[in-house]
């Protein structure tokens, strides 16, 4: 994996260490060990996860000001938030996922991986958010939910002038038209979409970058569920 990682980050502009690559390797391997009792993932050949998985996920890692406040919102088996923290050691980051078996296994991928600056926390995003409104200066998810949805699970989380980034592919343009009254309700704008394409997969990645220009009202998140069965379109 180590050299995978090396191969594919050097063909999509990814500067990547030794250290790092080696850390990508650990990872790789404890997360197909651990799969195995915790379904953590679908994608568990090499080649894919380096690619599916890790390329993926740290597309926008140059994008995150220094020593940022980053919370991953749906975070699963940790992505995107380990890959990206891999990369950036100066970020302080929160790893949110709701279900208990993906907590404690990224906690013992923050041990494996000797990580600072790094807390696994279980709960829902509307009940995290009660205590943690307005406190990161970046929020990510990855494969979590349409647009809509997904502004209403990370703006909360935003501080004014901070940005929310989702991970989307072919569908983003469809989907930012459906999320616009929903990105501006929560006190967003559409900053800017990078476009990448992964030529081993034929995948078109979008990475949306959202700027936080203005307080998301006091009553998003919405709990029972809400932002996803009745999203605000």
């Amino acid at each position: 994996m180590k050299e995978l990682v090396k191969k594919y980050f050097t063909k999509y502009n990814l500067p990547v260490s030794d250290i790092q690559a080696e850390k990508f390797e650990k990872f790789f391997n404890f997360l197909v060990e651990e799969n195995q009792k915790f379904n953590l993932t679908a994608i568990t050949e090499k080649n894919e996860v380096a690619l599916k998985h890790f390329v993926d996920s740290v597309l926008p890692f140059m994008q995150i000001p220094q020593n940022a406040k980053v919370i991953d919102v749906g975070t699963g088996g940790g992505f995107p938030g380990v890959p990206l923290k891999i990369m950036r050691e100066d970020i302080e980051i929160v790893l949110l996922d709701s279900l208990q078996k993906r907590v404690k296994f990224l906690e013992e991928v923050k041990s494996l991986l000797s990580f600072t600056k790094t807390t696994c926390v279980h709960a829902r995003a509307e009940d995290y958010a009660v205590a943690n409104r307005e406190k990161f200066d970046i929020a990510t998810s990855r494969a979590v939910a349409g647009v809509p949805t997904l502004a209403e699970y990370l703006l909360p989380f935003v501080k004014v002038g901070g940005q929310a980034i989702m991970y989307k592919g072919l569908s983003a343009k469809e989907e930012l038209q459906a999320g616009e009254k929903a990105i501006t309700t929560l006190g967003g704008k559409i900053d800017k979409v990078h476009n990448f394409y992964i030529d081993e997969i034929e995948s078109t990645r979008n990475i949306v970058f959202i700027k936080k220009t203005c307080k998301t009202p006091p009553k998003y998140p919405r709990g029972k569920n809400l932002p996803k069965t009745k999203p605000i379109l």
